[in-house]
Order: C-alpha cells, then sequence, then structure tokens
C-alpha cells in the first residue's frame, strides 16, 4: 500500500461544527454506498463498466510496450494529437514518472524519445510545435475513439501533410491510431491505409482511459514501467472494490467530498505538494468536472449540481491562492498530494553570512516542502477550513497507478451520491454541434444559421 487516505482535518472535532464531518454522518451514508457498490458491482459482472478491468488486462498492455518500443528505437520524439482525456492522463504520469526535464536532455543523455502532446488548436503554438520537431524523427500517435473530435482531426490533417511533404508515401510508417475496435472514421482509415492501430475497449469514456492504449502507448515510448504502473492499479482494485465504506478510500472520499458539498464547500481544491503530481491535479480536473456537473439527476429531476475542481501547487500557491483558501468564503475543501519520500534532496549548505537565515542551514529542501504543508494544514483548521490528504510513500509508477485508480471508482461512488450519471458529459454536445456549423459540416448548415441569427440578434457592446 502507497497510498494513504488522511481525513483527519476534515472533522468537527477539528475544524468544528459549522463545516466539519461527523463520524455519524459519514456512517450514515453506508447504506446508500452499499446500494451504490451493489449497483456497481452488477454492473462490472454485466461487462457495463470495462475500466474496472483494464489492469487485468496483460495483453492490452503488452501491445502498448511492443509498439512503444518499436517507437523508441525509431523515433527521437513521439508526438500525440488528443484533447481531453486523450491528452490529460498521459500529461499526468509523463510528468509524474519521467524525469521532469526529459525533454531538455540531448539525445545522447536520454534513452527514449522526448514526449510532445498537442491538446489544442491554437494556430500559433502548434505551428511552433511543428517548426521545432524534425518529422524525419518524430512518430505520432493520433488519439480519438470516435474519430471525429474536430480538434484533433483538424491537427491530424495538418501533420498528416507536414510528414508526407518530409518523408513521402512513408509517412504512414511513422502513425498509430488509437481509436474504436471496429466503427469511427479512424478505424476504416487505418484499414484502408494500412496504418497500425490500437484499440480502446469498448465502454471505455476518454477521462476513464488513461490504463489503456490511449495513455500505455506513449508512456511506453518514453519509458514508464508498464507492469508496474498496472500492479500499482490491480493492488488498488482490491481496495477499492470492497463492499464496507470503513475499508475502502474510493468510497470513503467520495461520501467526504460529498458530505462536504452538502456543507456548502462547493469548490474542490486539488494541492500537490510535489512538482510531479502537478499535472494529476489537471487530470482530475476534468475526471471530476465533467463527470459530476450535470443538469439532471438520473431520475430526471433538474438538479445543476457538481463541485467545482481547482487546481493549485504548493507550495508556489501559498503565495497566490491561499490567501482565498484562509480568509475567504467558506466554500472550499482542500485535498493535499503528499510524498513521504521524494527520491532525493537538496540539503541546505553553510552561509556564513546568513544571519537570521541561519536556522535553514544543515535542513533540506524536502523538510522544507513537508514543513509547509503541514503549516498550510494546520492554518485551514484553525480557520475552520475542512482539508484532506492523500499520501504516497513516493512518487513511483506503483503509487500512480493506485492513486489513478481510487480516483476513478471515487468518481463513479459520487456520481451516485449525487444521483447523477458519472458517464456522460450533454454539456458539451451543443458546443461540438454548433462548432460543426460554424465549420461548414454538412448536416449542419441550421446550426450554422443558429449562431448567426443569434449573434445578429444581440445588441454589441464593445469598448
Amino acid at each position: 500500500m502507497t497510498v494513504r487516505l488522511d481525513y483527519t482535518n476534515m472533522m468537527a472535532d477539528v475544524v468544528g461544527e459549522e463545516h466539519g464531518l461527523r463520524d455519524v454522518e459519514i456512517a450514515g451514508l453506508a447504506p446508500t454506498v452499499a446500494e451504490i457498490h451493489a449497483d456497481l458491482h452488477a454492473r462490472r459482472k454485466q461487462g457495463m463498466l470495462p475500466f474496472f478491468d483494464l489492469p487485468f488486462r496483460e495483453e492490452m498492455m503488452a501491445e502498448c510496450q511492443q509498439l512503444g518500443d518499436e517507437f523508441a528505437e525509431r523515433f527521437d520524439n513521439l508526438l500525440v494529437l488528443g484533447i481531453g482525456g486523450s491528452a490529460l492522463g498521459t500529461t499526468a504520469l509523463f510528468r509524474a514518472l519521467v524525469p521532469l526535464q526529459h525533454n531538455l536532455l540531448t539525445e545522447k543523455q536520454r534513452s527514449r524519445p522526448r514526449l510532445f502532446v498537442a491538446d489544442n488548436v491554437d494556430p500559433a503554438g502548434f505551428s511552433e510545435l511543428l517548426n521545432f520537431l524534425d518529422p524525419n524523427k518524430t512518430g505520432v500517435c493520433v488519439i480519438s475513439k470516435s474519430g471525429t473530435t474536430v480538434e484533433t482531426s483538424c491537427q491530424f490533417m495538418v501533420v498528416q501533410a507536414w510528414m508526407r511533404k518530409a518523408v513521402g508515401n512513408d509517412w504512414r510508417d511513422h502513425f498509430v491510431l488509437v481509436t474504436d475496435p471496429a466503427k469511427g472514421a479512424l478505424r476504416p482509415l487505418a484499414t484502408r491505409e494500412s496504418i497500425r492501430a490500437l484499440a480502446i475497449p469498448d465502454g471505455v469514456g476518454g477521462r476513464f482511459s488513461v490504463l489503456t492504449p490511449v495513455g500505455l502507448m506513449p508512456l511506453a515510448t518514453v519509458g514508464v514501467p508498464l507492469q508496474r504502473l498496472m500492479a500499482g492499479a490491480r493492488s488498488m482494485a482490491e481496495r477499492a472494490t470492497r463492499p464496507e465504506l470503513e475499508t475502502n478510500p474510493a468510497y470513503l472520499n467520495a461520501v467526504l467530498q460529498f458530505l462536504a458539498y452538502q456543507k456548502g464547500l462547493h469548490i474542490s481544491v486539488m494541492m500537490p505538494y510535489s512538482d510531479r503530481l502537478r499535472d494529476v491535479a489537471d487530470w482530475y480536473r476534468q475526471l471530476w468536472a465533467e463527470s459530476l456537473g450535470k443538469k439532471f439527476s438520473i431520475d430526471g429531476e433538474t438538479v445543476h449540481v457538481g463541485p467545482t475542481p481547482v487546481k493549485a501547487l504548493g507550495t508556489t500557491d501559498q503565495h497566490s491562492q491561499v490567501q482565498l483558501y484562509m480568509e475567504g468564503p467558506h466554500d472550499k475543501v482542500v485535498t493535499f498530494l503528499t510524498v513521504d519520500d521524494f527520491g532525493e534532496d537538496v540539503g541546505i549548505p553553510p552561509f556564513p553570512e546568513a544571519g537570521d537565515l541561519d536556522y535553514l542551514i544543515g535542513q533540506s529542501m524536502a523538510d522544507l516542502i513537508k514543513s509547509e504543508q503541514r503549516a498550510t494544514a494546520l492554518a485551514l483548521c484553525k480557520n475552520g477550513r475542512p482539508n484532506c490528504a492523500l499520501r504516497l510513500s513516493t512518487v513511483s509508477p506503483e503509487s500512480l497507478g493506485e492513486l489513478i485508480y481510487l480516483f476513478e471508482v471515487q468518481t463513479l461512488c459520487a456520481g451516485g451520491l449525487f444521483r447523477v450519471d458519472p458517464l456522460d458529459q450533454p454539456g458539451v454536445e451543443e458546443g461540438k454541434l454548433l462548432t460543426y456549423g460554424l465549420m461548414k459540416r454538412p448536416g449542419f448548415e441550421e446550426k450554422r444559421a443558429e449562431v448567426e441569427d443569434w449573434e445578429g440578434g444581440v445588441n454589441l457592446r464593445q469598448l
């Protein structure tokens, strides 16, 4: 066990009765959690929740490892084209499990390719990236389950032309398509053009897909040990699928967050005290927001619920956001991600002229960052601000596998508590359809007209 949930500072006897939780409130949700567990277990047995079983799919992992090793031998760069769930998990695990300055190392200094995840269509940023990369030395991983994600489609078309200009008909050998097993726009393209393709398992949505080829193939390419990552996820699978609330950290954390929401704490801050874990908060932000932010309950009732996830970084954001968390509105619950052993440390050396700073001599940066996290947690408590911590023994493939699996199960349990469907995202669809209209996609002419009518019918106010 390398991940532990510490919820001491969520409780009323620590932070006060107004926003703190009581044991009786947690225990009161045990019957509801038991119902949620039974529903999840039944749906898993029926094959409706396949993400639960991803860590046990050895053949899928081996396929990703083989192709990742091949790309690592052939290319100096891997360019990932994807957005949202096709990008955030890969970025989070890359930052956590590969040396932080990996992309700045020379080819001789590193044994695996650099990784670049292009998750936007800003023309300035995208063109600068392509101008920087050498297409002859670059492999490309295109990720879209439907194959019609407009941003990724746009990127793919631009990069395909960029690659074809450099290597001619050999462009296909530089690509792998990660997409639906049988349908969608990319699968027939892969078959027709003999482009290698990996399948995203049926029923696995984007924000739950990092332990599929979506994340595994790029991570294998840059040297993340997939066996260890998946072993960590399997370890958490044993804990996060227990029926008892008091022994299941995923269920318990879902209950804590849900009860905090009921007490008016509608903003969920995730604050890693580790540079390596910074982008885990970014991945979690999509998972929590897209899964739980819903207009309708599963009963069809209009509810407009969902915690607003916010990312912060310790200690950086002690100097930018913590003032608000301490003295601003009582609407936040803070989750710290902490690390027991950073794997290395930087000692603070003697400094004869230090003066008032000499108290630091002989201590270390690890001492400082741990002290700052403990101090911030206590200061929040003294101000009546609930907070909890997920404590990692170290940042490792095993601990990240555990953490990813915990958050995914936690999200499904939270969906049951909020009485919403955590697997859909209907609020995203309307913007997609209107974009299709504006980009003149056939069949969406009415959507283009709708935008034009709307913009023409409002009073323009500009300064």
